[in-house]
């Protein structure tokens, strides 16, 4: 019984310095880092609200930022290399991704619930409305016309985007290499423009000026010259919509052919060769074999498209302002917001979206976690 008694007393004795220096250990790892990123905060803040010139300001930021980042990480990581393999091995990963968690959290988790709660109040926010605004997001003629033209945008602009992407992908891979280099160039170059000066270009390509007044529009100039009279393109429902839809596959085409080029060239010349030697002619090899090659990749370049037109916004607020039949639910929730000054209904349109868009991101994700194990 005694020795039973020493045993347990050795073993306490044992275990109570190494669990006050792991623990003590673990709280300079958590604190030596807050304190560090307390003070960054700070210097920002004087940055921010000080009285220098705003190019000083900048350069002192960004180089207190970058560096206060580094030395961060640098602290953090030293003190934890100094505990033991398993607490090493347990604490590193929140280490290097536990702030980005924390930015994730701050820019995206919590103001998502802040909507979500802003979306059950009334266009001030001070009367409790409960679902009265998701029953105008889903029963109003605006809402209703936006849902309409979303699904125009998201089967043609993804249909035609691809379609054109593979077509020229394909195409351009049996060209020559000098030739191929330039071609995809071209095509590419409008992704290089933003989406408001892509706008800028369009309107002036739909330009209109009433019949006998000199068209500056390239599409009306060539109506003109042929002899039929200029068309009001932008007004004309609802075709507009489609007007505008041709802007966005001419921006996308270019992307979804570089991926799509990509994943051709990733096809064994061997199996092409082995299904032409077996009889298959062109039109054969490329629905049996070049297609469901790729099939991973073209469903990877479709949703990703589907994600960024179920979001436009800036060409139907540049070209038309979402007039004429041509509203979307970005633009719905921006006129909400910032014109109409309705918060509520705003937050419950963003809500609306965010559930638009979590399935496909989801589906994404996990065609990208697929490929990646098959390699």
């Amino acid at each position: 019984m005694k020795q039973t008694s020493t045993e347990e007393v050795g073993r306490l004795t044992g275990i109570l310095p190494w669990l006050g220096t792991n623990l003590s250990r673990l709280f300079v790892s958590l604190f030596v880092p807050a304190v560090t990123f307390y003070v960054l905060l700070v210097v920002f803040r004087f940055l921010r609200d000080g009285q220098a010139p705003q190019w000083v300001t900048a350069i002192v930021a960004i180089i207190w930022g970058v560096g206060g980042v580094l030395a961060l990480f640098l602290m953090a990581n030293l003190i934890i290399e100094r505990f033991p393999a398993q607490w090493k091995r347990r604490l590193t990963p929140f280490v290097f991704v536990g702030p980005a968690l924390a930015i994730l959290a701050w820019y995206l988790f919590i103001p998502t619930l802040r909507t979500l709660w802003a979306s059950l109040f009334d266009a001030r926010g001070e009367k409790f409305v409960g679902f009265q605004n998701y029953v105008y997001a889903f029963t109003s003629k605006a809402m209703l016309e936006s849902f309409r033209n979303n699904l125009i945008w998201l089967v043609v602009v993804t249909a035609f985007s691809v379609g054109f992407g593979l077509i020229i992908a394909v195409l351009a891979d049996r060209t020559h290499p000098a030739f191929e280099t330039i071609i995809k160039a071209l095509i590419f170059m409008p992704m290089a423009i933003s989406m408001v000066g892509a706008s800028v270009i369009w309107k002036f390509i739909y330009e209109f000026r009433p019949p006998g007044a000199e068209q500056i529009g390239l599409l009306n100039a060539i109506v003109t010259a042929l002899g039929a009279p200029p068309q009001a393109w932008l007004l004309k429902q609802p075709w507009n919509t489609l007007f505008l839809v041709v802007i966005v596959i001419w921006l996308q085409t270019g992307y979804a052919m570089v991926i799509i080029s990509a994943a051709i060239k990733g096809i064994p010349a061997e199996l092409l060769e082995a299904g032409r030697i077996d009889g298959a002619n062109e039109f054969q090899a490329f629905f049996k074999i070049t297609v469901p090659y790729i099939r991973g990749t073209l469903i990877t370049v479709s949703t990703t498209i589907i994600l960024f037109t179920l979001k436009i916004f800036d060409v139907v607020q540049s070209m038309t302002g979402g007039n004429f039949g041509t509203q979307v639910i970005a633009n719905e929730q921006y006129s909400q917001m910032f014109r109409a000054f309705n918060f509520g209904r705003g937050a419950a349109i963003a809500v609306v979206l965010l559930l638009a868009v979590i399935p496909v991101m989801y589906y994404n994700l996990r065609q990208f976690a697929q490929q990646t194990e098959a390699f």
